[in-house]
């Protein structure tokens, strides 16, 4: 395929499922480059599924193209530079994990040996164990593993970490940051924004079939409400005079002490100070990227 100059490059992409005659797709452009980690996030509906489908070949756009490691998705798929992790993969019936890896990894010319593969995810014991009889955790690893079979460099992965327990989600994200660090380009869907924000160089925020944010973890928090400042006081205090305080765009009550939404908290803490006595047990958070997600996606984001 020579050398591409993008991992993916999606132009104007538009799918319809004629059931229900629902858009799932609404025209998305989208570039991903080399070596980039990319977070495709939105509510259930909103065509990250869709999506990652279309950018895998396994649906054809209505209108528009798409374009993977330089070559059409397909083409990318049959020259193992692709690896999956779909919500919906089902797992062979009556075999044990090792020999399932073996079986996959000689699909792709045995790349990487079976036992390299099953020692990367934590299976290396459990080799010898029958596929339906692993936990939901152990089959997420196991299915982590198959799409790590090929040594592919592009991976799509949704929903992930589905079934994981909070250990195992982070032995998941340790695997896949010392994957990207060898610059494997990574497209990830979850509900977990901590995962975003920890794992992402960038976001990408799908709602109703349109693209609504796409930016750096930062850029896109930037489009929240902004700060949050929290404080209690020994007198009780007119919401409506807090609400007056420069910067401030909400005004709401918590376990007895008051809480500022604000866009510049640097304009807002001094006038506080300055208007209200008896303060303690002041804090400002910034706004997370559940603020911002919450802001871009409205009533859905619940």
């Amino acid at each position: 395929m020579g050398t591409p100059d993008y991992a993916v490059r999606v132009r104007d992409v538009r799918v319809t499922y004629p059931r229900g005659n629902v858009e799932a797709l609404r025209g998305v452009t989208l570039d991903v480059a080399l070596g980039e980690r990319v977070c495709l996030l939105g509510p259930n509906g909103a065509g990250k599924s869709t999506l990652t489908h279309v950018m895998l070949g396994l649906l054809r756009p209505d209108t528009g193209s798409v374009g993977v490691l330089g070559s059409s998705p397909r083409e990318a798929l049959a020259a193992g530079g692709v690896g999956a992790m779909l919500q919906e993969t089902g797992l062979m019936r009556d075999v044990r994990v090792g020999e399932l890896i073996r079986l996959v990894t000689g699909l792709y010319g045995a790349r990487r040996s079976a036992g390299e593969v099953l020692a990367e995810v934590g299976l290396a014991d459990l080799a010898r164990r029958p596929v339906t009889a692993l936990s939901g955790g152990q089959r997420q690893r196991l299915k982590l593993a198959l799409a790590l079979s090929g040594k592919p460099s592009l991976l799509f992965l949704d929903e992930p970490t589905v079934a994981l327990d909070v250990a195992a989600r982070r032995s998941f994200w340790t695997v896949l940051t010392e994957r990207a660090s060898t610059g494997v380009t990574v497209l990830f869907t979850t509900h977990y924004l901590e995962e975003a924000e920890q794992f992402a160089d960038r976001v990408v925020v799908l709602r109703d079939g349109s693209l609504v944010a796409d930016g750096t973890v930062r850029e896109v928090r930037s489009s929240a409400t902004g700060s949050r400042i929290s404080f209690s006081t020994k007198d009780s205090i007119d919401p409506g005079r807090l609400a007056r305080l420069p910067g401030v765009r909400e005004v709401g009550t918590r376990g007895g002490g008051y809480v500022l939404t604000t866009s510049d908290s640097d304009l807002t803490l001094p006038a506080l100070y300055q208007n209200v006595d008896g303060i303690h047990d002041l804090s400002v958070v910034s706004a997370s990227l559940e603020d911002a997600v919450v802001g871009l996606l409205g009533k859905e984001a619940s």
